[in-house]
């Protein structure tokens, strides 16, 4: 896709010309590179923000209309405000037809939804980068690179060196690195949980059970004896409270009466 912008040439340079400029509705900038001289710039800034939504914009080759010449150029650097939607300079460069250039291209990743891993495993399909240094003419520069998921596995990677890259394209590594671009896994999944349920009576026969009647043995009572006793205590204290509780309640009447 062929990307045109218009640019106008900057007299006055400095902090205070540039935000001058900026809030008559300009944006200053400047063009380097090739065997001109840096020619400082400003451009529309409402159009420059349109133009900066446009993902092709940051990764084409564009033509830059200044003054009564055109040339190809690349966008390098953008400097925004920190809060406000506003561009504070921007950067582009010179393009020479017959030297290579670097540049950030765009992935875009494709048929994840169809990929064994997906269908299959029910897995998530994790991009570990967004974009890629590639090397390249000028005129061979793609708009993006389409990364291709069909075929992606659970617990399989894709990388650098699986991507199909276009005529004249070469990715560029750092130490003969071949990172990777896109993963298949399963997250890892919290336990919920489960609620403590109430202790109950072991059943015969279980290991809990036979614990329980070598203990109730050792000390010389039969299984179930224990809790028997425990009742029965329960029930006497009961009674022995019951009984004080009325004696007293006897008392009290009596000594009104006298």
């Amino acid at each position: 896709m062929h990307h045109e912008f218009t640019a106008f040439p900057r007299g006055i340079e400095g902090r205070g010309a540039s935000r001058r400029l900026r809030r008559s509705g300009r944006a200053p900038g400047i063009v380097y590179g090739g065997a001109a001289k840096p020619q400082p710039i400003e451009l529309d800034h409402n159009a420059l923000i349109h133009a900066l939504k446009n993902e092709a914009f940051h990764s084409s080759i564009l033509t830059m209309k200044l003054g009564p010449d055109s040339q190809q150029v690349l966008l390098r650097d953008v400097q925004m405000h920190p809060f406000r939607k506003e561009v504070l300079h921007i950067d582009f460069q010179r393009v020479d037809a017959n030297r290579r250039i670097h540049m950030k291209v765009p992935l875009h990743f494709v048929n994840g939804e169809n990929s064994p891993a997906v269908k299959l495993s029910a897995a998530i399909i994790s991009h570990v980068i967004a974009e890629l240094d590639v090397s390249c003419l000028p005129k061979d520069l793609p708009g993006f690179i389409e990364v291709d998921l069909s075929e992606l596995a659970l617990n399989q990677s894709i990388h650098v060196a699986d991507l199909k890259l276009p005529g004249g394209v070469t990715a560029v590594s750092r130490g003969g690195m071949n990172p990777v671009v896109a993963t298949a896994i399963i997250p890892k999944i919290i336990a919920e949980v489960e609620e403590v349920a109430p202790e109950a009576e072991a059943e015969p026969g279980t290991p809990e059970a036979e614990a329980a009647a070598a203990a109730a043995a050792a000390a010389g009572e039969k299984p179930g004896e224990s809790a028997d006793k425990g009742a029965e205590k329960g029930a006497e204290k009961g009674a022995e409270k019951g009984a004080e509780k009325s004696s007293e309640r006897g008392s009290g009447k009596k000594g009104e009466k006298k």
